[in-house]
C-alpha cells in the first residue's frame, strides 16, 4: 500500500509537469526523485532493517538528517492551524525537511498545564497523528514518516486514559508480575492512538526523600529497582530482546542515566558527588539489567553532573559504559532541554551550537523536546566541529528505532481500539495494583474497621482531611475518565450501615494543587485554624476518625526550573497538618492516620500517636475505592516499603544498604529509621520458618536456590513480600552490611502454609575490586531471610574458588 502511495504521487506530479507551459532541468529532476523514492529500498518491508537503514541515509542531505533527530513540542503553534490542527503548509514552510519527532500529540501546545489548556480527546488526537502523518510521508521529498512520544509513568498521560498508583506505590507492591501486566495495558493505549515511544520507566535509584521525584522512583534498592524496570519494559515492549516492535507494543525510554537519585542537598539537578564505586555498586545496576534482559529502544540521560561532567556530555558514561560494557544498541535521547543546559546552566560551553556539538560527540542521538541543541549541527558538519561520520551514527540510530517501530509500513492510529481505552479492564487492573500498592505501617487493634449487618446499631466515622475529598494522581498524570476520592470509596462501600460525617480540616495548599503550577502558596493558617475547629464540632461524637493528610502534587514533585520548584528541607507535614492531628487526637477517638503522598512518610509525631497508620502513596484512579477496602478488612494490605524512612531530615541519606562504619549514632537521637526497607504489616500474621540453602558450597560463577516455609497464622487471607539479603563476610573492598538478593510476593490462606524457592542468581556474589573489576571472591557469605530488612534469619553459605 505505502509503493503505490508513494508511486501515485509520483504519477501525479508527473502529469502536472507535463500540462506546463516548459519544463525546466529542476522540474524534471524532482520528477524522477519522487519516481526513485517510490522504489527505493528502504520502503521493501521485507529487507533487513540496517539494510533500508542504509539506504535511506546514503539518499538524505545533510538538512534532512539534522531535521530527523531533533524534537517539536514549544512550536507547535507553527505547524498548527485553527483549532490548533495539524497545518500541513504550515509544516511544510517551517520544516522543509521534514520532522522526525513530535512530543506529546495528547498536547495542544507546548508546555503547559492541561487544565489551563485541555489535551486533545482521543478523536482528536488520532486525527492529529494521521494529518501529520499523511504530510510527513506523502509530502516531504523522502516520505519519511513520524515518530510521536509520550508520558507514561504511571499511565498514558492523555485524556481518557488508565490512571495506575504512582511509581514509588507501584514499587510497593513488591510484584513484577502486576507492574508487567500493567505497562503491557498502558502500551495499547498508547498505541491505538499512533505513538509508538514512551518516556517511561524511570529507574533512578532514589537515595534522598528530600527530592521531589522520589515519586517517581521504584525505592532506594538497585535490585528492587532492577526487577521492577524489566518488568515495565517487558509490558510496553513485549518480553525478549528481539527490538522489532511488535503489535499493540509500544518502545520504552529508560530515565535518567545516572546518579540522578541523590542529587547535592536533594536538589533536583544538583551535582551528583557520586563515586564510580558507588555508582557500578548502587546506581548502575538497574540501567544494566534493563539493557541486557530487554528490547528497550532509547535511553535518557539525566540532567545531573558527575565529577563536573554533565550526562549529556559525559562519553564514559553513554560510550564506554552503555555502548561499551552492555552492549547497547539503540538510541540516546536527552532528556528535556537538558543539552541547552549545558550552556546555560551548567555553563561548560558558550552557546546552544556548542552544546549540540558536545551532546552528540559525547553519544547523545536525538535532542528533546524542541531541537534547540541540535537545531545547527548542519553548520557545525560544514564548519567541521562535527564530522558526518558522527552525525550519520545518531541518524542511523533513531531511523533504526523508526524502522522497528514499523512506521515506515503502517504508522496508523486504531480509532476503535482507542475509543475502549480506560474501559472495564483498565479500571480492575487500576483497582488492583491500588489495593496491592497499600502499606499498612501500624495497627493498634483498630483496623480493618468493622460495620454492622444491616438494620444494626450505627455507628459514626468521620472522614477528615485535606486529602479526604480528592483523588491525587501524583505527577505526569493522565486523565481517567473517572476516579474515584477516599470519600467517594469510604461513602460507596458503607452505605448506609454507618453516619459518614466529613470537614476538610485544613486546606494545604492555595489554588487547585495543578502539579503545573509554579507559583506554590501554602493554605492561610488563620483560616486553617478555623477549619480545625469546624473539624473538631464534626468529628466529636464519631466512633472512630479517618484522618486524610500528607502532601499534595505540589508541595513534592519535579523541581524543574529555578521559579518551578518541588524539593524540601523537611520530610514532615507543611502547613496545619499537625494541628489538624492533634485536635483530633485530643477527641480522645480512634484516630487512623491515612497517608497520601509521593515521599516517605516521616510524621514523627502521627508515627508516635496515630492508632494506626496507612500508607497509600498516589494510588491512581481508583484510591478511593482501594483505600475503603483496605480500612474495612475487603482488603488485607500487604504492600512493603520499598525505601527507608527517616526519622528526621537530619538523618538524610538514610539507606538500608549502607557501609559498615556507617550509622555509629547521633548525640541526642536516634540512630534507626522510623519504618526499616522492606516493612509493612498485615491483618493476619505470619511465620517464616527457617531458611535451607540447595547447596551450603557453591563455585564462583554458580547460583543458589533459597527455601523456605512461610505459614500464615492468623485467621484472614493475606499477602507477605518473602525477602532475602546477601552479606559479603570479608571483602578486598567494603561492602554494605545487607544487599537484597531476592523475593517474591504471596497470598496464604489462613493456616496455609507454602515452600517457597527463591533463585539466588550468580550476579548476587560479584563485587567490584580495589582495581574495579567485577569478580566473585571466594569466601563466607551470609544469606538472611525474613518480612522486611531488619527481621531477618541467618544462614551461611561458602562460595569455592
Amino acid at each position: 500500500m505505502r509503493r503505490i502511495k508513494r508511486s501515485a504521487l509520483a504519477m501525479g506530479v508527473c502529469l502536472a509537469a507535463l500540462q506546463l507551459t516548459s519544463i525546466t532541468p529542476a522540474m524534471a529532476q524532482e520528477v524522477a526523485v519522487e519516481r526513485s523514492m517510490a522504489d527505493a529500498p528502504y520502503w521493501d518491508s521485507s529487507l533487513p532493517v540496517a539494510q533500508r537503514v542504509e539506504d535511506l541515509l546514503a539518499r538524505m542531505t545533510l538538512d534532512e538528517k539534522v531535521a530527523q533527530i531533533i524534537t517539536i513540542w514549544d512550536s507547535k503553534g507553527e505547524i498548527q492551524g485553527q483549532g490548533d490542527d495539524f497545518d500541513p503548509a504550515k509544516a511544510a514552510r517551517r520544516f522543509p525537511d521534514g520532522i522526525g519527532q513530535i512530543a506529546r500529540p495528547s498536547d495542544r501546545l507546548g508546555p503547559s498545564s492541561p487544565r489551563q489548556v485541555p489535551r486533545r480527546n482521543i478523536e482528536d488526537s488520532i486525527q492529529y497523528v494521521v494529518d501529520a502523518q499523511k504530510w510527513a510521508m506523502e509530502e516531504t521529498r523522502l516520505g519519511i514518516p513520524i515518530l510521536f512520544h509520550e508520558e507514561s509513568l504511571h499511565g498514558f498521560a492523555a485524556k481518557d486514559a488508565t490512571a495506575f498508583p504512582q511509581s514509588i506505590g507501584l514499587a510497593s507492591t513488591w510484584n513484577p508480575d502486576l507492574i508487567r501486566e500493567m505497562n503491557d495495558l498502558i502500551a495499547g493505549e498508547v498505541r491505538a492512538r499512533g505513538v509508538h515511544l514512551v518516556l517511561s520507566p524511570v529507574v533512578d535509584v532514589a537515595r534522598d526523600a528530600r527530592w521531589g521525584r522520589i515519586e517517581e522512583t521504584f525505592g532506594e534498592d538497585p535490585y528492587l529497582v532492577g526487577e521492577m524496570g524489566v518488568a515495565s519494559v517487558e509490558g510496553l515492549t513485549g518480553v525478549g530482546t528481539d527490538r522489532k516492535l511488535r503489535d499493540g507494543q509500544v518502545m520504552a525510554t529508560l530515565k535518567h542515566m545516572t546518579g540522578h537519585g541523590q542529587p547535592e542537598s536533594g536538589t533536583n539537578v544538583g551535582p551528583a558527588q557520586i563515586s564510580e564505586r558507588t555508582l557500578r555498586e548502587m546506581f548502575f545496576p538497574p540501567f544494566e539489567q534493563v539493557v541486557t534482559r530487554t528490547a528497550i529502544d532509547a535511553v535518557m540521560a539525566s540532567y545531573n553532573e558527575i565529577d563536573g561532567i554533565p550526562s549529556h556530555s559525559n562519553s564514559w558514561l553513554l560510550n564506554d559504559v552503555l555502548r561499551g560494557e552492555w552492549g547497547y544498541q539503540g538510541a540516546v535521547v536527552s532528556d528535556y532541554y537538558a543539552i541547552e543546559d549545558m550552556a546555560r546552566l551548567h555553563k561548560i560551553v558558550p552557546d546552544y551550537k556548542a552544546a549540540g556539538e558536545l551532546a552528540l560527540t559525547a553519544g547523545v542521538d536525538v535532542d528533546l523536546p524542541e531541537g534547540d541543541g541540535f537545531e545547527n549541527l548542519a553548520a557545525s558538519v560544514r564548519e567541521g566541529k562535527v564530522s558526518m561520520e558522527q552525525l550519520d551514527t545518531a541518524v542511523r540510530r533513531f531511523l533504526t528505532m523508526k524502522f522497528n517501530a514499523g512506521l515506515f509500513d503502517n504508522p496508523w492510529p486504531d480509532l476503535a481500539l482507542a475509543k475502549q481505552s480506560n474501559g472495564a479492564e483498565g479500571v480492575a487492573l487500576a483497582r488492583k495494583a491500588a489495593a496491592q500498592s497499600l502499606v499498612l505501617l501500624k495497627n493498634d487493634g483498630v483496623l480493618p474497621l468493622a460495620l454492622p449487618d444491616a438494620g444494626g446499631t450505627k455507628s459514626t466515622i468521620a472522614v477528615i482531611g485535606p486529602n479526604a475529598d480528592v483523588a491525587r494522581l501524583g505527577g505526569y498524570y493522565g486523565e481517567p475518565r473517572a476516579s474515584v476520592t477516599p470519600l467517594e470509596g469510604i461513602r460507596a462501600l458503607v452505605g448506609d450501615r454507618a453516619n459518614i460525617v466529613h470537614s476538610l480540616g485544613v486546606e494545604i495548599t492555595k489554588g487547585d494543587d495543578d502539579w503545573w503550577d509554579d507559583k506554590v502558596e501554602l493554605g492561610d493558617p488563620a483560616e486553617n485554624r478555623r477549619r480545625i475547629a469546624e473539624a473538631v464540632e464534626v468529628a466529636k461524637n464519631a466512633d472512630t476518625i479517618l484522618l486524610f493528610i500528607g502532601d499534595t502534587e505540589k508541595t513534592s514533585r519535579e523541581g524543574w526550573a529555578p521559579g518551578h520548584l518541588g524539593d524540601r528541607t523537611s520530610l514532615d507535614l507543611v502547613g496545619e497538618q499537625n494541628e489538624l492531628f492533634q485536635a483530633m487526637k485530643a477527641l480522645g477517638k480512634p484516630v487512623v492516620a491515612v497517608l497520601v503522598n509521593g515521599r516517605p512518610p516521616s510524621y514523627p509525631a502521627v508515627a508516635e500517636q496515630a492508632d494506626a497508620i496507612l500508607e497509600t502513596w498516589y494510588a491512581g484512579e481508583q484510591q478511593g475505592t482501594a483505600i475503603a477496602d483496605a480500612l474495612f478488612g475487603r482488603v488485607n494490605p500487604g504492600g512493603k516499603m520499598p525505601v527507608t524512612t527517616a526519622r528526621n531530615v537530619g538523618q538524610l541519606p538514610n539507606f538500608y544498604n549502607y557501609k559498615p562504619s556507617a550509622r555509629r549514632g547521633y548525640l541526642f537521637d536516634e540512630v534507626t529509621p522510623l519504618y526499616p526497607f522492606g516493612y509493612g504489616l498485615s491483618y493476619t500474621s505470619f511465620e517464616i520458618g527457617a531458611p535451607v540453602l540447595s547447596a551450603k558450597s557453591i563455585a564462583a560463577g554458580e547460583g543458589v536456590t533459597v527455601r523456605v516455609p512461610v505459614t500464615n497464622t492468623g485467621d484472614m487471607a493475606g499477602d507477605e513480600v518473602v525477602q532475602v539479603y546477601l552479606r559479603d563476610e570479608i571483602s578486598s573492598v567494603t561492602r554494605p552490611v545487607k544487599e537484597l538478593v531476592g523475593f517474591q510476593r504471596i497470598t496464604l490462606q489462613p493456616g496455609e502454609t507454602r515452600q517457597i524457592d527463591i533463585a539466588i542468581e550468580p550476579r548476587a556474589f560479584m563485587m567490584w575490586n580495589r582495581d574495579m573489576e567485577r569478580v566473585v571472591e571466594p569466601g563466607d557469605f551470609t544469606l538472611m531471610v525474613g518480612p522486611n530488612s531488619e527481621d531477618l534469619t541467618e544462614v551461611t553459605l561458602t562460595v569455592r574458588p
